[in-house]
């Protein structure tokens, strides 16, 4: 370690209403409304091909293709191909970690740097640090970040919560709910190979038996790879890193994506999503009513994001409100007359240090 405040990485360390509607999009800085309609459409199919976006759209393939072109160029917003742990057999975890002011910005910054965190936001006026982090894939290196927290310097406490179930967002991206496009437009972008779960009722609660793990061959790590760096990576280039032929590339993206294991989000460049007021909820719920919570949550228009945890709190969710005001309402209003409540805790997120993708930007 450099000096007391460095952390050891571990790798080489060079349908909603008009208002809400507007109060989302108003957080994007500097894009037009086609640009904002272009980043709603690949919210929904992030590898839609240029000709079905330009076809929702009404304008030239050739038009979208510029757009998103200079979008990427520019790092403005890029398609990530994501896949999600549950459905391969790991566990996610949120992971807190309390330490001295002075030491949070190198510590949260070290912890953007691995490629096994998303979600890495400095919290609580820059006290606390909260990422999301998985165990390593069997045969992969498994040294826990856990293991390494502990024993950092000016770091006052770590605490982990296991995600047992996602009630709504595979993400915690603020736009989400956003509503550029009109419900038909939504429809017709809507991916052939979406997946169809019947083991999940409305709002994402399980009326069954959850679906058997996904099991992954060095093949698909590979494209999977590959795809959280740019999730619109070409079959071809695909190809070439499998070994696989394109048919094949195009058969198992398929297959991932039908069986809820790949699915594509976006990832915004710093500073373009202005969030007025962006906080951490933490809950603890009576666990009689806890699906019943999350499905109230995954209603919310103020929730990106929604999860059963393990810990004396046993649900997470990510909110966005307009202001201070805005927060204080939803907190007064839903959130506490949601069922079986009997505690909250709240902090606000200072700063986003990391997206969704595994891969620093």
């Amino acid at each position: 370690m450099e000096s007391d405040t460095d952390f050891d990485p571990g790798i080489d360390t060079d349908a909603r209403t008009t208002t809400d509607t507007d109060t989302v999009w108003s957080a994007l800085a500097g894009l037009d409304l086609l640009d904002r309609r272009l980043v709603h459409a690949l919210q929904i199919d992030g590898r839609a091909p240029f000709s079905r976006l330009a076809e929702v759209l009404g304008v030239s393939d050739q038009t979208v293709a510029r757009r998103y072109g200079r979008l990427r160029r520019e790092k403005t917003v890029r398609v990530l191909g994501l896949a999600d742990p549950l459905r391969i057999g790991l566990t996610p975890w949120m992971v807190r970690v309390r330490c001295t002011p002075d030491a949070a910005g190198s510590i949260g910054a070290a912890l953007a740097r691995r490629t096994d965190t998303r979600w890495v936001n400095l919290i609580s006026g820059g006290t606390e640090i909260s990422c999301v982090t998985q165990a390593a894939a069997p045969g992969h290196d498994d040294t826990l970040l856990l293991q390494k927290l502990p024993r950092t310097p000016r770091v006052v406490q770590v605490t982990a919560h296991a995600m047992l179930h996602m009630f709504f967002g595979k993400d915690l991206s603020p736009v989400s709910r956003s509503s550029a496009l009109t419900p038909d437009e939504i429809a017709a972008l809507a991916p052939p190979d979406a997946p169809d779960n019947p083991t999940r009722g409305p709002a994402g609660v399980p009326t069954g038996a959850p679906a058997d793990p996904v099991p992954l061959g060095p093949g698909d790590h590979l494209m999977c790879d590959a795809l959280a760096q740019d999730g619109r990576t070409s079959a071809a280039e695909l190809a070439a890193v499998t070994g696989w032929s394109q048919s094949t590339v195009r058969r198992r993206l398929s297959e991932l994506r039908s069986a809820g294991v790949l699915y594509y989000d976006l990832d915004f460049g710093n500073g373009l999503f202005r969030s007025e007021l962006r906080a951490a909820l933490w809950l603890e719920v009576e666990p009689a009513r806890l699906a019943e919570v999350g499905a109230a949550l995954a209603e919310h228009s103020e929730v990106a994001f929604a999860a059963a945890t393990t810990g004396a709190t046993n649900i997470y969710a990510s909110v966005s409100c307009k202001d201070p005001e805005a927060l204080y309402r939803y907190l007064t209003g839903p959130v506490a007359a949601l069922p079986g409540l009997r505690r909250t805790e709240t902090a606000p997120i200072h700063r986003l240090l990391k997206g969704p993708g595994p891969y620093a930007a």
